[in-house]
């Protein structure tokens, strides 16, 4: 508001990173510390250290492409970008969460936020209809976990989620009904918020109608988030356990990898294949909660960030080109190779590290996840994960084929420095950590 009031639009952005990169340094000194907060709310621990450092990153990041994205709408950088940092403080708040109540209100904030940002683009019918189906559709997926919170709460008394799996130790055969109602239905609203089958539907309408920016941003952060929350939910409450919530994640991620793999390679629009490769990977990420009893938050940790990385390293790529070409299909990266071979280079390593091909950091990601998945038994799921991933080398390659087997337009593509130092960075990290996952693996 005071950037508003004294014009200061062009130091908003730059006082974000920098006040991110300050919050980034604050958040690692609190390693190795595990305090509880607010009754027990919200708890600082390990794992809410390094995602909420993984969820300040990408966002630094996004905040830096924003700086060109929106230079042709000055007008409302402050507010977009405090929408933003409302999404940040959702997720961070997802990553914390001991009590229920917490998880509620982290998903909302963050939920609310991004049904704006969505359909942000006015005067795009698209944009418009991207945010209202996502306000639809997630209005249904909160009802549900609301619905499921209070159901278990009615069983249990309780919000916490250390009392409620003192619940679940102590009445291993004499669980109530209303537990059991509960649980599934917020199993099922985490579902939608992963972007899991049978519960996928809005993200490929979502993801193509919303502004390039804000898809990078739900691909990375929004994903990550759910998925953390997901995890700690079920490892935290023992909800793994049950026979029911086994059976409902054993099927929903076969259906996920089998949906997400299988839809994307119709795909002709870029970010609808992005749309459903994130699906299919809600598919792999699925296999670590189905194998919570083996604490694998490493496995997930890694997974996400070398998701991430690939994901954002795209993104710097396809948002100048979509620019140029006035497009947002494949084809609009036709001939990049003959025009800019750099930048056609940088996108096939960022496609690769997607497929999961070695030297980057998603090779190790889906070897880890497999590996979990495996010593928990999951072994016919895991033969399907194999075969998918398979699969899923195929749509990635028609980029990789687009800009150098195809004749070029006449576009001209402008990237600034911007963009250029996001992508470098994430294209770096993931080569890096792919060589050398040590470090990642083992902060847990």
């Amino acid at each position: 508001m005071l950037a508003e009031i004294f014009n200061w639009r062009k130091l908003i952005v730059p006082a974000l990173v920098l006040g991110l990169a300050v919050i980034f340094g604050l958040n690692l000194n609190d390693w190795n510390t595990n305090q509880a907060f607010y009754n027990n709310m919200l708890k600082v621990d390990n794992f809410s250290v390094a995602f909420s450092g993984l969820a300040i990153f990408v966002t630094l990041l996004i905040f830096i492409l924003s700086t060109d994205f929106y230079a042709k709408d000055q007008e409302h950088l402050s507010d977009y970008m405090s929408i933003l940092t409302f999404i940040l403080v959702g997720a961070l708040m997802m990553f914390s969460f001991s009590n229920l109540t917490m998880l509620f209100l982290g998903i909302e904030t963050l939920s609310i936020a991004l049904y704006i940002m969505a359909g942000s683009k006015r005067f795009d019918v698209r944009s418009n209809e991207a945010g209202f189906k996502y306000f639809l559709m997630g209005s249904f997926a909160s009802c549900f976990l609301l619905f499921g919170i209070t159901l278990i709460y009615g069983a249990t008394g309780t919000f916490d989620l250390a009392k409620i799996a003192d619940y679940t130790i102590q009445n291993q055969h004499h669980i109530s009904p209303l537990f059991y109602t509960g649980m599934v239905l917020m199993v099922f609203a985490m579902l939608f918020k992963v972007s899991a089958a049978p519960f996928h539907f809005w993200a490929p309408d979502v993801y193509e109608g919303a502004p390039a920016l804000i898809t990078a941003y739900m691909s990375t952060l929004v994903k990550i988030a759910a998925f953390a929350a997901f995890y700690k939910l079920m490892s935290a409450t023992f909800f793994y356990t049950s026979t029911q919530a086994e059976l409902i994640l054993n099927i929903a991620a076969i259906l996920t990898l089998a949906v997400g793999n299988l839809m994307a390679l119709s795909q002709t629009n870029f970010k609808r294949l992005l749309a459903y490769s994130g699906i299919s990977h809600a598919g792999y990420m699925m296999l670590l909660i189905l194998s919570a009893q083996n604490q694998p938050a490493g496995a997930l940790f890694y997974y996400a960030l070398a998701y991430s990385l690939s994901t954002l390293a795209a993104f710097a790529i396809a948002i100048p080109v979509f620019k140029a070409a006035g497009s947002e299909e494949i084809d609009s990266f036709n001939g990049l190779a003959k025009k800019n071979p750099v930048q056609a280079a940088a996108m096939s390593m960022a496609m690769l590290g997607l497929a999961g091909i070695p030297p980057f950091a998603g090779f190790l990601g889906k070897y880890y996840i497999f590996t979990e998945s495996l010593h928990s038994g999951f072994h016919n799921t895991t033969l399907v994960a194999i075969f998918a991933s398979m699969i899923g080398v195929y749509y990635y390659f028609k980029v990789i084929i687009a800009m150098y087997g195809k004749p070029a337009n006449e576009a001209k593509i402008e990237t600034s420095i911007n963009y250029q130092l996001v992508l470098w960075v994430c294209l770096a990290l993931s080569i890096a950590f792919g060589l050398y996952p040590a470090p990642i693996l083992n902060i847990f």
